[in-house]
């Protein structure tokens, strides 16, 4: 099995589990049902894939809690999300075995969760899986009392017993006989579980008046990631590697404020080289472009093929930002080919965003899909699509042989057989780029710019055979959130490079936030929604809220937004959902935002502020920069406040392991530093205006506020910030002011000038 269905943490024994559980897969009792079961009628792809089981499956929600109240039956619940490999694999193997569905619908109240769609509930019960046995995972299965308290959890199972296993069928009877006999003990054990989880998740500021020092945890952040830093792959951590780009940003911060230290230089040089190596990897998609969920192995060579829309959105950002700090082309084209994927691949014609490419699909000529097959390539494939000969080379060549060479394509295949333990990828290669340019070029005696270009021809015609293959399964489920980060990407690439087409890509998503993710009436935003027939949009019938990474990420792609655009309607719109986040979610005993709203998780036995930047940033951190940056457009002083609280609630995490706040770190560093804020008075859409405002975006600063001043002392910004009608134009021209601790430059109306005071 080629990797796990996991993120960032650990399953245990993953080879053993992978190979056993194809050798004894029972075909005779594996059975779809004709008619489906009530999953049929619920929207998230993930539960689809469940609706033919034979097991009688509950969606999360009142109806299952009442069954099991009633006939006092265990609650079976089963969480996963539609790229997860070992989601699919257990579905398979376990709940299409009709002798297993049987127990399930029996003795249980099963219940199907997308995590995607409910990520409060897989947090609650995923923090109990990980305090209980050897790590979390997906898929991950929880065995709940009536009232929602977890007793026994555990990840993936086979289906039958194996030499070092237990199967899921011999779990299922034990647990269905002890909850039979030994109910109380169950029921005691699972209230002191919650118990102690609860003392243990709790995050508060305490006694404490003032988080730590910026200066002394941002240099712990980066000792702790030096440590684990792959001198000669980049990234971190060994095998499997994930982008993470959450260190990156971290990284490319902590070179501003240190830039002239040697650890500065080194920061900047781990985050440049990661990048390189990973846009060089197969973990990047060379011929569709956009990148894999992560690497298998540390060279970023074979990944787990599906592509995930925050890793995109993220990833854009890194790339652009990379760009910004070195000037580097290749960085910038790595961005443009990630946003070129997510419009084609991932757009709704609403504006909106899909969340997931799946990595299975079906190889030509057969009937059951396999990992990676529509990314693959044999020798002969190239060969038969690229047989043009080259001009002008030292030796006869064809376009098909240069290809090969420049992304090491060979007979036997470049899958190792640690990757493909049952050797069924013999042959097989995934694209990485073997040689720069310069060395393919000078091994065949042509130009660089030749090889570009033929490399180009070569991959666009990959791509369009390409399409003809069967293709992967789309997550059309569009979440507000990873909307939100989407948002964000198109708008800051967009901003830097000087593209309205990127920027308006990013006007369309937030659109489209705005039409289909909120209600206008209450001003909260929804969870998600799904693409229906005809390019239309449908709600689920059990629509969600939103949850508290809905707002963070949203407000974020809106502030971003506002700086690439300069329609203040967007920071308006922003400011707003900052104040239903805040009547939602803070937590005004403890500080800091709480994941989900109390009522909504009323049955839940835990209420969770989440702590980890993972592959997703965690939304604490984001609302500390929104606070930031919010408190420079506002003057609000009570939003400061809020910023100073939720960074002093997590001191003790930000002390012992700044490492796994990242993106807080950062937010703590410009807290303490104070925000530029650079007022622009000037009318939007005029040239003079516009070379100043590209001036600030051609330069990466992240504690940059962008205030575009027309001149009109009645619009949303002047009456926000009264200050602002004091400052006027030079001569009539577009003038720039930049204002760090409460005190104002001079006015400069020439760009040149403008950089320079802000590279000071």
């Amino acid at each position: 099995g080629m990797g796990l269905a996991r993120e960032g943490t650990s399953v245990s024994g993953p080879s053993t589990m992978a190979t056993g559980a194809k050798d004894h897969r029972q075909s005779h009792t594996q059975t779809q049902l004709q008619v489906p079961n009530r999953l049929i009628h619920e929207k998230s792809p993930y539960l689809l894939q469940h609706a033919y089981n034979p097991v009688d499956w509950f969606p999360w929600g009142q109806e299952a809690f009442d069954k099991a109240k009633n006939e006092n039956k265990p609650i079976f619940l089963s969480v996963g999300y539609s790229t997860c490999h070992w989601c699919h694999v257990m579905e398979e193997e376990s709940f299409r075995n009709k002798e297993i569905g049987h127990i399930l619908s029996e003795d249980f109240v099963s219940v199907k969760v997308d995590r995607e769609e409910r990520p409060d509930v897989d947090k609650v019960y995923m923090t109990f899986v990980q305090a209980t046995s050897s790590g979390g995972g997906w898929p991950m299965n929880v065995w709940l009392t009536p009232d929602l308290q977890p007793f026994v959890g555990g990840t993936y199972f086979p289906p039958e017993d194996g030499l070092t296993r237990v199967g899921f069928r011999t779990v299922l009877l034990r647990i269905r006989d002890q909850w039979k006999q030994n109910k109380a003990m169950l029921l005691e054990n699972s209230q002191r579980v919650t118990a102690s989880l609860l003392a243990r998740s709790e995050i508060t500021v305490g006694d404490r008046e003032l988080p730590p020092s910026a200066l002394v945890t941002s240099q712990r952040c980066f000792q702790q990631l030096e440590e684990v830093y792959d001198e000669e792959h980049g990234g971190f951590a060994e095998a499997p590697k994930f982008p993470t780009p959450v260190i990156l940003g971290f990284l490319f911060s902590y070179w501003v404020t240190h830039r002239m230290t040697s650890d500065g230089f080194r920061a900047q040089q781990m985050a440049m080289h990661s990048l390189k190596m990973m846009a060089n990897g197969g973990i990047r998609d060379h011929v569709g472009q956009g990148f894999h969920r992560y690497s298998t192995d540390r060279q970023w060579h074979i990944p787990h093929f599906e592509k995930m829309l925050y890793d995109q959105a993220q990833l854009a950002v890194a790339y652009i930002q990379a760009f910004q700090i070195t000037g580097d082309e290749l960085f910038s084209d790595v961005a443009k080919g990630i946003l070129q994927y997510v419009s084609q691949n991932l757009s709704h014609p609403s504006g909106g965003f899909y969340s997931a490419e799946d990595a299975d699909s079906v190889p030509e000529g057969e009937v059951k899909p396999k990992e990676g097959a529509y990314y693959l390539w044999t020798v002969d494939e190239i060969k038969d699509l690229l047989p043009e000969p080259v001009e002008g080379t030292t030796e006869p060549l064809t376009l098909g042989q240069l290809f090969m060479k420049h992304y090491g394509v060979t007979e036997t295949g470049n899958i190792g057989g640690i990757q493909d333990p049952h050797g069924e990828l013999e042959g097989q290669n995934v694209l990485t780029v073997r040689y720069s340019m310069d060395l393919t070029a000078a091994r065949f005696g042509l130009e660089a710019e030749t090889v570009r270009k033929l490399l180009d021809t070569g991959r666009e015609k990959l791509k369009q055979i390409r399409k003809r293959r069967s293709q992967p399964r789309l997550d059309i489920k569009m979440l507000a959130a990873w909307n939100g980060l989407m948002v964000s990407g198109f708008a800051v690439a967009g901003a830097v490079l000087g593209k309205e087409e990127l920027i308006n890509q990013a006007i369309d998503g937030a659109k489209f936030l705005k039409r289909h993710l909120f209600d206008v009436s209450s001003g909260r935003l929804l969870r998600g929604c799904y693409a229906a027939v005809g390019g239309t949009v449908e709600q689920s019938s059990s629509q969600f809220w939103g949850f508290l990474e809905d707002y963070a990420f949203v407000i974020r792609g809106l502030l971003d937004l506002y700086e690439a655009s300069r329609e203040s309607a967007w920071l308006e719109w922003a400011l707003r959902l900052q104040e239903i986040q805040d009547r939602l979610f803070w937590d005004s005993q403890g500080g800091g935002y709480f994941c989900s709203e109390a009522e909504l998780g009323g049955n839940l036995p835990l209420r969770l502020k989440d702590d980890q930047d993972g592959s997703e940033p965690s939304a604490n951190s984001v609302s500390a920069h929104n606070l930031l940056r919010i408190h420079s457009y506002t003057g609000r002083r009570d939003w400061m406040d809020k910023c100073v609280k939720l960074l002093t609630a997590f001191s003790d995490r930000l002390r012992r392991v700044p490492v796994a706040l990242p993106e807080m770190v950062r937010a703590l560093s410009i807290q303490q530093q104070t925000m530029k804020q650079i007022v622009i008075c000037g009318s939007p859409q005029s040239q003079d205006t516009k070379a100043l405002v590209d001036c600030v975006h051609s330069i990466y600063m992240p504690n940059k506020v962008l205030v575009l001043y027309d001149g009109e002392p009645s619009s949303f910004l002047a009456r926000q910030l009264p200050f602002l009608t004091r400052l006027q134009k030079v001569e009539s021209q577009a003038t720039a002011y930049v204002c760090e601790n409460q005190a104002y430059s001079l006015p400069v109306t020439e760009p040149a000038e403008l950089r320079k005071l802000l590279l000071l």
